[in-house]
Parts: structure tokens; sequence; C-alpha cells
């Protein structure tokens, strides 16, 4: 399958602030980044929820958001994700039935399980329950977004007496709803049990192999959405990368290489207790990411490049996000993103097919329109000397 005729473009921000900095400020630039974002076109924007570990320090991407919309015009902002085990379903449905209606329809809600285990810990949710609490509450959120009488239901975790939304969705019937899925299937079957958008947050290991292939990934999607009478759409399927882009590959390389390692190291390894990335020193790690062709850190030209390659490997799909990092300067992430918004977003949104035909079609006419100029030219200055 092709492309869409339009890809959507947009970020995840979980956000990671490298440790030992001021957090309010750090909060201050994620508004600025999406106000960046949101004069260069960007698509779209995924907030995440995070409650340990130090790095990620939105609790709430409800009240982000709101924030978020007050400071943009356009881009639409998601949740990416909620966690559906850390709260009660109908208080996530009202809040963003309320989004809904105070953004006038710019949100999106993303929802997972709960990808950060300490916060589960924190909380004292079972870490083999999430996924299970996670599809009871989706199932009970949908059916709030879409059914106008009252539920009544009992969970070993929650209850609802005679619940609805008193308040309707202002996006009819609701505002899009996504199921994140990276390496297990319970998230391609929950989103086409309810025929769901679909956040691959990370389709690679540590190692830089595919966790699964992803073509194969997406087919669990569409087995479970007709086992279901459902339909989803490869369209409204994203997939997360993590990118920095300069005019060369290796300015970008230098741009990003001890922030790059710094994240890596602290986050994935000591936070996560992730494997390294790659054997050999840190200072190697975007080198060693690029060969194995996990990150896109190169030019503009080296991501449609990137972009090509996992439209073949999946099958196709509707919409890349970078994962948002600070891994170089402000300025020279900013310019990373301008890049992209210039260079790359065109090729992939049909801005580009007019333009070219028309210059093309001048260049092919120029001969002819050069003689016919002549010939006016020559004209006028016939007409001139008659009338003196």
């Amino acid at each position: 399958m092709a492309l869409p005729a339009r890809m959507k473009f947009g970020i995840f921000l979980a956000p990671f602030h490298r440790l030992g900095e001021d957090p309010t400020l750090g909060l201050e630039r994620d508004l600025e980044l999406l106000q960046w974002l949101d004069y260069l076109g960007f698509d779209e924007a995924w907030i995440g929820e995070h409650h340990s570990g130090g790095w990620e320090t939105i609790a709430s991407p409800e009240v982000f958001m709101a924030t978020a919309a007050e400071r943009t015009r356009h881009i639409k902002l998601g949740t990416g994700v909620i966690s559906l085990a850390y709260h009660h379903p109908l208080m996530v449905a009202n809040r963003m039935v309320l989004l809904d209606h105070l953004t006038r329809g710019r949100v999106m809600m993303g929802v997972g399980p709960g990808a950060l285990s300490p916060d589960a810990v924190m909380l004292g949710v079972d870490l083999v329950s999430q996924r299970q609490r996670m599809h009871e509450s989706l199932d009970i959120i949908m059916r709030l977004l879409t059914e106008t009488e009252p539920i009544t239901y009992e969970s070993d975790w929650f209850q609802l007496h005679d619940a609805l939304l008193h308040l309707r969705p202002y996006t009819q019937p609701h505002f899009p709803v996504a199921v994140a899925a990276s390496g297990s299937p319970s998230g391609m079957e929950l989103a086409g049990k309810h025929g769901l958008w679909v956040l691959s947050v990370s389709s690679v290991n540590p190692r830089g192999q595919m966790t699964t292939d992803l073509n194969e990934f997406w087919q669990i999607a569409e087995e479970s959405a007709a086992r279901h009478g459902q339909s989803v759409s490869r369209d409204e399927w994203r997939l997360v990368l993590h990118v920095h882009l300069a005019e060369s590959r290796q300015e970008a390389i230098e741009q990003v290489r001890e922030g790059a390692a710094a994240f890596q190291h602290s986050y994935f390894e000591q936070t996560l207790g992730q494997d390294a990335l790659a054997d050999g020193p840190p200072e190697k790690i975007v080198e060693a990411a690029n060969e194995q062709d996990v990150w896109c850190v190169g030019t503009p030209d080296d991501l449609v490049g990137k972009i090509n390659r996992l439209s073949e490997a999946s099958g196709g799909f509707g919409g890349l996000l970078l994962l948002a990092h600070e891994w170089a300067t402000r300025e020279q992430t900013y310019h990373s993103y301008e890049l992209l918004a210039r260079y790359v977003k065109p090729q992939f949104q049909g801005s580009l097919v007019n333009l070219t035909t028309s210059q093309a079609w001048a260049t092919d006419k120029l001969a002819e329109i050069k003689s016919k100029q002549k010939l006016a030219m020559d004209r006028a200055k016939r007409d001139y000397l008659s009338r003196r």
C-alpha cells in the first residue's frame, strides 16, 4: 500500500528533560515548542502522562493540553497516552469531552496500559493487570462516548451506577481515539475491536532489531476489526521515530552526539534498565543508531529515505511522529523541525506536484515564450515610432 496523499506529521512529547535542569523552564520550553510547530504547520502533538522516573515531567496531559490550546491555533493535541489502568473511566471521558469543547474539536485521546512500570508500583497497580484494566476501561469509555442511555457496571477496580456523560462530545460522533501498540499484540487487538487509531511508540528494541514485523503487526488490528464488525485504516496509524536534521549528516551527528548519549544512558539504561543500544563508547551512540537504522540523524533527504523504508516495511502508515528530545541546542532543535517542515513534509503531502509540473511546463515553453516576447517587444517599438 502507498502512503496517503497527505501524510500527517507531529511529535510525541513525553517530555524528556535532562536531570539537573530547572523543571519549570522545561515545561515552558515544551509549550514554546508547540507554538513553533503550530507556526510550521505540523499536524499533531501527543502529550505523555508519567508519575515517576525523573525525566518525563507531565503528570496530566489534559492540563498541559488546555494550556497549549490557548497558545496555538491549528495543531491538534492528543494524550500520548492516558494510562487507563490508573483512572476511573468516567473521569477520563469527562475530562476529554471538556477539552473537546474548550478547543473546538482540536483534541485526540491516546490510551495505553501505562508504559512506565514504576508508576504502577507507586500507585499499587499490579503490573500483570494493567492490560486487562486498559481493555475494560476502554470498553466503557467507548460506550460512554457513543451511548445516551445510563450505564451500570461493576468491576473489581471501579463501579458505574446509572452513569452517562451529561456533556456530549463537541466532535461528532466523538474525538479521535488511538491505542498505543508497540511490541505486544494487545494494543493492535484492542484498536481493531473498536475501529480506532494506532500509536506505535517503539518498533525496535534497544539493540536495533525490529520487535515485530510491522506489516504482520498491523494485520492483528485488521483481523480483530473483522471479528468485531469494525474497520481500521492504515491512514490512522502513527509511527514514532527519533530524528534530528541539519544541512549535512555530519553536522547533525556532531550537534546531538553528547545529548543523545546522555539521553540513552541516563534514561533508557539507568532509569528503565534497558540494555545499551550499542557496544563501545557512549559518544558513538548516534553513529550506531544510524547504522542500525533505528534513528534518523542526518539531512532532510535521509529522513525522506527513512520514511520510504518504513512504508515498505510496514505496508503503509498514515503519520510520522518525532520523539521530542533536547539532544542539541534550542536553536539547532528548532532548525531541525524547520528543515522537516520545509523539505520533508511537502514530499509526502502533495504540496509540490503542481509546482513541479508548472515549472517543467514553463521550462518546456521557454523558447516559444522568448520568441513571442521578442516579437511583442519589436511590435511595441514599431508602434512607438509610428506615433512620433
